[in-house]
């Protein structure tokens, strides 16, 4: 920025200025001024003849779009951006193109499936081909990166791709992919990888049935966690071993580990993932028979729930808390929010009854929108701003559709940078002049030869698809001094000289050497719950389990001597 209020008139120092500043912002998450300064490096990478320039800076803008849903847009600038670099033979370059457009396609279908009451597998039509789209982008992109060498590319395409094969179902191609990205964290040193490897290995497990072996990889996760001193992570961690724990009928560690990350929530703040906390502690308490205890976690859900606008979460819980006060026999006039009994959050009480569980009816929780989709904190996509890198040994029989360079493609990406270009007025276009009685023979001035009618089409022709990235307003390009020299460089035209071969020489020389290490994570998506992972698929299990009602469900006290088969069912997360 301070190099910007100084201003300069080398064109390959601002262009540089102009990839840095985008990349910063996209850091700190101001995807709006990010767009600014990509537009500004693309529009000046065009305006001088820097095709390596320009192809990054596409590359940069697609991933910037991407993170803004704007998906359509991305794919073309990323495609841009794999043109050039295969026109250019940057072997590189390729490669991180089309790793970033398997990132749009893979964060379109995930964006997709959010609106869906689909899990994993069971995939609408058009969003099953958005996924194998992006597994047959990450695949060529393994291929690439295994051709050049790069092992830290293949761990990243490795977890990409078990990441699609998880959302489309495939948990066995799933499980093989992760246990490579695992081995490449492990052979790299790298802990957070790892981390992430064991989390998304725990996740398909589960869809498996493999709980026990799914609860060891948690508990991997939870341990790098830690090592880490990593809090959001070691939340998410406890968060689902408690629920797996739930699964196996192991109540007792389950609500330890419920616990751990109430606290957590709490320490951080999260009101979101407190409300689950309390959520799953209720139903874990119901589960063991101590009802008073679990009438406390409920009323909390239901606070909680309250606070945040969750209406679904509110409706859940309140019908948690009116069975559990008729199974109990009370009323809301018998509770105090200050002297209850049960206000002994944290506390383990001693259990002095343990019911047999017949069954607990697993209700689906709808406003839950994230269903078991690996999320940012524990996938491997990475964004490659200056463009991206990953993929796997290609096992595809049927090769992913090609993005083609058709006419269509060519005007889409156009018109979007002519919307960069959005200040420019209608000055730069010609229109031509008609006679005003219409009738051109009664008009000395016009000529009605084929030859002119043929000249007027050309120039209407022309006229309608000139690329206003061609020429630059110079009030659109901070931090630039005009000279002599690059002022007719960037007009085109008029009685400026333009500069010499060696002055693109020179600029396409200094592009080259443009900084690789750009890259960042994506940013959280979906509702900010840090403690909860994204990939909470135990909304999906309630459906899984759907076929364990009979031995799940819990026989409740009453009072009732003639009422001795009255059970409650209360809602798991």
């Amino acid at each position: 920025e301070a190099a910007v209020q100084v201003g300069t008139e080398d064109l390959k120092t601002l262009s540089a200025i102009y990839s840095q500043l985008g990349n910063a912002y996209f850091y700190l998450k101001e995807y709006g001024k990010a767009l600014e300064y990509h537009k500004h490096d693309l529009t000046l990478a065009r305006t001088i003849g820097d095709k390596i320039g320009e192809g990054k800076a596409s590359g940069n803008l697609g991933n910037t779009l991407k993170v803004l849903g704007r998906f359509d847009e991305a794919v073309v600038c990323c495609q841009r951006h794999l043109d050039i670099s295969q026109e250019q033979g940057d072997k590189v370059g390729e490669a991180r193109a089309l790793y970033n457009i398997g990132n749009v396609f893979h964060a379109k279908g995930k964006q997709q499936l959010w609106g869906c009451t689909q899990e994993p597998g069971d995939l609408l039509p058009d969003v099953r081909e958005t996924l194998q789209r992006a597994t047959g982008f990450y695949e060529m992109n393994l291929c690439l990166v295994k051709e050049l060498g790069d092992r830290a590319a293949q761990g990243r395409a490795y977890g990409n791709l078990g990441n699609t094969h998880y959302l489309l179902g495939n948990f066995v191609e799933a499980i093989k992919f992760h246990r490579q990205r695992l081995s490449i964290a492990k052979e790299f040193g790298d802990k957070a990888a790892e981390r992430r490897a064991y989390s998304n290995l725990g996740n398909a497990l589960i869809f498996l049935g493999q709980f026990n072996t799914a609860t060891e990889y948690y508990r991997k996760t939870l341990q790098l966690s830690r090592q880490l001193r990593d809090q959001v992570m070691e939340a998410q961690a406890c968060y689902s071993l408690g629920n797996t724990h739930t699964l196996l009928q192991q109540y007792e560690r389950a609500i330890d580990y419920h616990l751990k990350h109430l606290c957590i929530a709490q320490e951080l703040a999260d009101r979101v993932g407190e409300g689950r906390a309390c959520w799953s502690l209720g139903n874990a308490y119901v589960s063991l028979g101590n009802h008073k205890q679990a009438l406390h976690y409920a009323r909390k859900h239901l606070d909680i729930s309250k606070e945040i606008g969750d209406r679904n979460g509110e409706l859940t819980a309140r019908m948690n808390v009116e069975q559990l006060m008729e199974a109990l026999g009370i009323n809301e006039s018998d509770l105090s929010p200050s002297s209850s009994e049960f206000e002994m959050q944290g506390a383990r009480p001693k259990f002095t009854k343990r019911n047999s569980m017949d069954s607990v009816e697993l209700w689906k929780y709808s406003s839950d929108k994230r269903k078991g989709y690996p999320d940012s904190q524990s996938s491997d996509e990475r964004l490659w701003l200056d463009s991206p890198v990953d993929t796997d040994d290609i096992t595809v029989q049927v090769p992913p559709p090609k993005l083609g360079r058709d006419p269509s493609d060519e005007d889409c990406f156009f018109d979007l940078l002519s919307k960069f270009q959005s200040s420019r007025m209608d000055d730069q276009r010609c229109h031509l002049d008609e006679p005003q009685n219409g009738d051109k023979g009664d008009d000395p001035t016009i000529t009605t030869s084929p030859q002119t009618e043929e000249l007027f089409d050309l120039i209407a022709s022309s006229q309608s698809r000139r690329l206003d990235d061609q020429r630059v307003n110079v009030g659109n390009l901070p931090g630039l001094r005009i000279t002599h020299n690059n002022l007719g460089h960037l007009v085109g035209e008029g009685d400026h000289q333009e500069p010499s071969d060696d002055f693109f020489n020179m600029l396409i020389k200094c592009q080259s050497s443009r900084i690789d290490d750009q890259r960042c994570s994506p940013p959280e998506t979906g509702p900010h719950a840090p403690t909860v992972p994204d990939e909470d698929f135990f909304s999906l299990i309630q459906r899984v389990q759907a076929k364990r009602m009979d031995e799940q469900r819990v026989h409740l006290p009453t009072d009732d001597k003639d009422e001795s088969t009255r059970s409650t069912s209360v809602c798991l997360p």
